[in-house]
């Protein structure tokens, strides 16, 4: 399986409609320009020659929709547009939906050559709201063709992401850890989602590991870890075993996608996997998040799906950290010429045992978990508590992001950019100190005070945008930003 071919290739389609008492010729003038600039952009958009001015119009371009293979769908108001065949068409699209609308282009051609899709926009989105469709309407949705290219090529990471969620299937092995109920996976959130899971336990995943032992791509496998590895394959005589589980679950999702084309897992890590599997599965989930499989630790089922999103909104592995530690005074003191205009409490180092791709560290090496060592070989050389893939994550901005079901089965969410600063953590696993602004106040009133978990997806670019249109579109109410410092929140004392 290569690299990303675990997340949707999107073609989008762009679809001109036309109110009849309005020149056809108008909104398909405008269409093509859109579609000339959207080219400029190297956007993957195809034209649909059919303009929608009633029903009939609205049937003969879904059989266009469906001979082009079109995957996402951007309907333009080239002029004042029918709301009722417009909405018809995004209706039943079986696919994400944006809408946008034309703007006058010169104050010499205002008779016939004017379209008012400013106002017809207004009553599209009215009868949208009527049939309760949930659209993509950008920011400003109005503008020239340069300038609603733009806007689709936002559009196109949306879109990526929503058709990624509703052919998503959850691989879940084994319960929660004991004291870990903050990773709590109430199911039908999921489902209504359009997200399948499927659980199974320990002892299936121990079974299909044993299955794997002798498969001939067990040693290409181990090959080509020792070669990503390079001076940090530590321990090569683990390879073998390492390599035998990840060619099992790559096979055992590939038997299993049923209906789905693209699968994640949320998988039991500790603390009986490393006495049976004789390793830590870090470095193997690490693998798997570098080719867009992205595996939980500690069967946080709404951690991968988090890590899944970010993947398909940013095309690049993303990874799954505790929101771990406070950073000290003196290595703030230490490193204020990096650090910047970050106060302390703006700051935290972001860790996880050692399960973030080796493309997003410096330095990366094989090791072991050092808290499970105490815990099962206390006083011993590392042996069944290695398989750990750590170092210093890269500097670089960064976004964080969770959606999660809460034990009343209601979806929310939150998300908020910064950066991985240039500072040393002087600790062990797979670490980096981060800075969010205001990540203080957002850490009291959103992470505490609306029961978010200790678990972050974390993505290697700013990302937020994209996202919080895909939980528009998915209609989640509660979304959480670190809001600026003139803006409080609900639950903060004013005084």
């Amino acid at each position: 399986m290569d690299a990303f071919k675990n997340i949707p290739e999107v073609k989008i389609g762009l679809v001109a409609v036309s109110r009849d008492c309005f020149p056809l010729e108008l909104s398909r003038k405008r269409r093509l320009a859109l579609a000339a600039e959207c080219r400029k952009l190297e956007l993957p958009l195809v034209e649909l020659e059919t303009i929608i001015e009633n029903e009939n119009d609205v049937l003969q371009a879904l059989k266009e929709i469906s001979e082009k293979n079109i995957k996402a769908l951007v309907i333009f108001l080239g002029n004042f547009g029918p709301e009722g065949p417009t909405t018809i068409l995004a209706q039943r699209f079986s696919g994400p939906v944006m809408l946008a609308a034309a703007a006058e282009e010169t104050s010499a051609d205002l008779v016939d050559g004017r379209g008012d899709a400013y106002c017809g926009l207004l009553n599209s989105s009215y009868n949208a709201g009527l049939r309760q469709l949930k659209i993509h309407i950008p920011d400003y949705p109005v503008g020239t063709a340069a300038e609603v290219a733009r806007m689709i090529e936002e559009f196109a990471p949306v879109a990526r992401a929503w058709l990624g969620l509703k052919s998503l299937k959850i691989f879940g092995f084994g319960p929660r850890p004991q004291d870990f109920y903050a990773c709590n996976a109430p199911i039908k959130p999921l489902f209504d989602l359009g997200v399948e899971v499927m659980e199974n336990s320990e002892l299936d995943l121990y079974d299909i590991f044993q299955k794997a032992a002798g498969l001939p791509e067990v040693k290409a496998v181990a090959a080509d870890m020792a070669k990503e590895l390079g001076a940090g394959n530590t321990y090569p005589e683990l390879l073998d075993k390492l390599a035998q589980y990840e060619v099992a679950l790559l096979k055992f999702m590939e038997k299993n996608l049923g209906a789905s084309r693209y699968g994640v897992f949320a998988n039991k890590c500790w603390p009986a996997f490393e006495a049976y599997f004789g390793f830590v599965p870090c470095y193997v989930n690490s693998r798997l998040a570098a080719r867009g499989i992205p595996v939980a630790c500690e069967v946080d089922i709404y951690g991968a799906l988090s890590e899944y999103l970010l993947t398909c909104a940013t095309e690049l592995p993303a990874t799954l950290l505790d929101i771990n530690n406070t950073v000290p005074g003196d290595m703030y003191e230490k490193n204020r010429q990096k650090i910047g205009d970050y106060k302390p409490t703006d700051l935290f180092m972001g860790f996880h045992c050692g399960n973030t791709a080796a493309c997003c560290l410096l330095g990366p090496a094989l090791k072991y978990q050092l808290i499970m060592h105490r815990l099962m070989e206390p006083g011993k050389e590392p042996e069944i508590t290695r398989g750990t893939l750590e170092g210093r994550i890269k500097p670089g901005e960064i976004t964080i992001f969770r959606l999660q079901g809460t034990a009343e089965t209601e979806l929310r969410s939150y998300l908020a950019q910064g950066e991985v600063l240039d500072v040393e953590p002087q600790s062990f696993g797979s670490i980096g100190v981060f800075g969010i602004r205001e990540m203080g106040r957002f850490y009291r009133h959103v992470l505490i005070e609306q029961k978010f978990p200790h678990h972050t997806a974390v993505g290697f670019k700013p990302a937020g945008k994209t996202l919080f249109a895909l939980l528009r579109m998915l209609g989640i109410k509660k979304i959480y930003y670190n809001q600026p410092p003139g803006l409080p929140y609900p639950t903060e004392n004013p005084f």
